[in-house]
């Protein structure tokens, strides 16, 4: 599954036969002596993004963390760039410019906005103050401790605190759990402009099937550890009766690239 976005910016992306920035081939992964996906294949350009859904306990979550090198996998590759990332080494990932939101969000909650975004920069890279403009909401809430944020606030600071750290590639578990509707409605506007204004390739799972649809560029559907349906977010937005029969598990196993 290839995709690409007109939109992205001309240094983040070479030609239109250029690879994808981020990729998996044949990956195996699981948690314990308990296998939960197998022989996934997806790939990502610069300035894209990936909708990865499916029904709960499908293993999404399991994959993103084998994603971002948290959990080894079993067997396949995870690529940057076209270069193989060493398995289950998080800070291979990281260096190779991985970044991962889960779905705690895993703030420094003692700390304040400015302290959370503070740790996580790197050298060289942009200051907290270069984050306000995109997430201005933040700029109120500056020296507040992150444990006094609101779940929306916490959410903001989760993805700046990705985003400061200039990823190539951005996983996000679940941003949308247990928010207001018009906060999850800005954080996919986030999504998609880290994609474009940042060339960053980003894999999304998220259950909010409808506003992942709309920001995603490509989807996938993970169902029982397999890739059941694979292609563009509009096709897949088009036929809601094929992506519902995709969570059921009533189709194969989908074979080859989307188109």
């Amino acid at each position: 599954m290839s995709v690409s976005d007109s939109d992205t910016p001309q240094d983040a992306v070479t030609d239109a036969g250029a690879g994808p920035r981020f990729a998996c081939r044949d990956l195996t992964g699981g948690r314990g002596d308990t296998v939960v996906f197998r022989d996934v294949g997806l790939d990502v350009r610069a300035g894209a993004v990936l909708a990865l859904l499916g029904p709960n306990g499908a293993g999404k979550s399991t994959l993103l963390l084998t994603l971002a090198g948290l959990l080894p996998a079993r067997g396949g590759q995870v690529l940057v760039d076209g270069v193989a990332l060493r398995n289950g080494n998080a800070v291979a990932a990281s260096r190779a410019g991985v970044v991962l939101v889960p779905d705690n969000r895993s703030l420094f909650t003692s700390l304040s906005v400015e302290e959370n975004l503070e740790v996580a920069r790197r050298r060289g890279g942009p200051s907290p103050k270069d984050l306000v403009e995109t997430f201005p909401a933040l700029e109120k809430r500056w020296r507040l401790v992150a444990g006094a944020l609101s779940g929306g606030e916490q959410q903001m600071l989760a993805m700046a605190r990705a985003l400061i750290q200039q990823p190539k590639v951005l996983l996000v578990d679940e941003m949308s759990m247990g928010l207001a509707p018009l906060v999850v409605e800005a954080l996919f506007a986030t999504v998609r402009r880290i994609a474009s204004d940042h060339g960053a390739a980003i894999v999304l799972v998220e259950q909010h099937v409808k506003l992942a649809l709309e920001v995603a560029d490509e989807a996938a559907v993970l169902n029982r550890g397999d890739i059941v349906l694979r292609g563009r977010a509009q096709e897949l937005a088009d036929d809601p009766k094929t992506l519902e029969r995709a969570y059921l598990g009533e189709l194969e196993v989908a074979g080859g690239s989307a188109p």
